[in-house]
């Protein structure tokens, strides 16, 4: 017989083959983040759980499926839906799909900085709008990219994915992480190592691609903000919370920096009210992996951590190997 799982959102349809090739999958029916209640009700008995971020994997709900509970298997890279160290206490494996989406998110920022700097998203609704009547010299001009300072945040497959885009355009690339990278990295992109105090004075436009702990919780905040130049962009692919929205927005609001690009909130799927009404902001809904075959990529991945665990093997992207020992 088959193992049972639940699958949290219906997922791309190559995902969902493979998963009901070798599961009993039940899946959530509705195009909506399951409440708490309907979470807790649709995991019991199950030995496979498969979520997105949007849902809170607790002991709670470990404990809602039972003592046959053997893997949850995110749709993500982060994980910080999930209590891992719950999870391991119960001999449960957590896995993620990192590596796969790397490409996409990476695009994504640096539409984000085009965006922004060029004010793509406003010349767009202008144009729509009917307002296009002639060109002039200071219509909608915007800041350039190439020749610029990309600070970095985070030098890890995204943000090395990044500075491998930016040095296309010709950019200074600078980066600030836990430790420094290889001398080889660094010279594929001709980067520079810096402290983060450097990285907000010297840089144009500050890009975020830092996975969300204690440590990095409102790693951006009123004193980082007013590090920066009054002309600098700050661009946020990685999670909301890593940016304190309020000292943002009165940043933005006091022209501290030039604008900001986001693809991700800190009271997500909440958007700070005032940031919907400022120009100088492109807010974007959580779309760094959406592409039709980088979503599926993610599916396949979690499906096969999911098939791993359940024949009894250590998954491929197991983040608690320590409960196999």
């Amino acid at each position: 017989m088959k193992p049972q799982i639940f699958v949290t959102r219906r997922l791309p349809q190559g995902a969902m083959d493979l998963l009901e090739e070798n599961f009993n999958v039940e899946c959530n029916p509705n195009d909506r983040v399951l409440t708490r209640e309907e979470l807790l009700s649709s995991v019991k008995g199950k030995q496979g759980l498969l979520p997105l971020l949007t849902e809170t994997v607790d002991g709670e709900v470990m404990d809602a499926a039972g003592k046959g509970l053997r893997i949850v298997a995110n749709y993500a890279v982060g994980y910080n839906n999930i209590d891992l160290a719950a999870a391991t206490a119960r001999k449960i494996a957590v896995t993620n799909t990192p590596g796969v989406l790397t490409e996409t998110t990476a695009d994504l920022t640096m539409g984000l900085i085009l965006s922004v700097a060029r004010r793509i998203v406003e010349a767009d609704t202008f144009a729509r709008a009917g307002k296009y009547r002639n060109w002039a010299p200071l219509l909608l001009v915007g800041a350039d990219i190439h020749n610029k300072t990309l600070g970095l945040f985070g030098f890890g497959r995204i943000g090395f994915a990044v500075a491998r885009r930016a040095a296309g355009f010709d950019m200074r690339i600078l980066y600030h992480d836990l430790k420094r990278a290889e001398a080889e990295l660094e010279k594929q992109v001709n980067a520079e190592y810096v402290d983060k105090e450097t990285l907000l004075k010297e840089s144009d436009f500050v890009s975020v691609h830092v996975p969300l702990s204690p440590d990095t919780l409102h790693m951006i905040g009123p004193e980082e903000l007013s590090s920066m130049k009054s002309t600098a962009f700050i661009i946020n692919t990685s999670r909301g919370e890593v940016i304190d929205e309020d000292a943002l927005v009165a940043a933005l609001g006091a022209k501290k920096i030039a604008g900001a690009g986001l693809d991700v909130f800190e009271h997500e799927p909440k958007i700070h009210p005032a940031l919907a009404k400022m120009d100088n902001v492109v807010i974007l809904p959580h779309i760094g992996s959406a592409s039709i075959e980088t979503r599926t990529q993610m599916g396949l991945v979690a499906a096969k951590n999911m098939i791993a665990a359940l024949r009894g093997d250590v998954p491929p992207n197991c983040l608690n190997p320590e409960i196999y020992v």
